[in-house]
């Protein structure tokens, strides 16, 4: 089972980055997908998330307007469109994947909103 994020890196505010999730080892199509973000001293929080169909979407209010998730259930990818990004935004994002009390996470990709 793996779980690779890729597509972090720097970024002056105001600018777009989009992070994607390749999984494979089990079967995407059920698992409900989810990003969170991790940012120094201080907890890991929910930034998004999609059901397994893909057509039902929540985000965290700070970047609700800014943020798009979307999943391929034939390609077995997540993708988190970021625009507008601020400082607050940098972190180490994590995806996530939960079926019932299976739960698999990635390893994390860093974002850093900086001029």
């Amino acid at each position: 089972v793996q779980l690779v994020e890729s597509g972090g890196g720097l970024v002056q505010p105001g600018g777009s980055l989009t992070l994607s999730c390749a999984a494979s080892g089990f079967t995407f199509s059920r698992y409900v997908l989810r990003w969170y973000r991790q940012a120094p001293g201080k907890e890991r929080e929910l930034v998004a998330s999609v059901n397994a169909a893909g057509d039902s979407t929540t985000y965290a209010d700070s970047v609700k307007g800014r943020f798009t998730i979307s999943r391929d259930n034939a390609q077995n990818t997540v993708a988190l469109q970021m625009n507008s990004l601020k400082p607050e935004d940098t972190a180490v994002y994590y995806c996530k994947a939960t079926y019932f009390t299976t739960t698999y996470w990635g390893q994390g990709t860093q974002v850093t909103v900086s001029s």
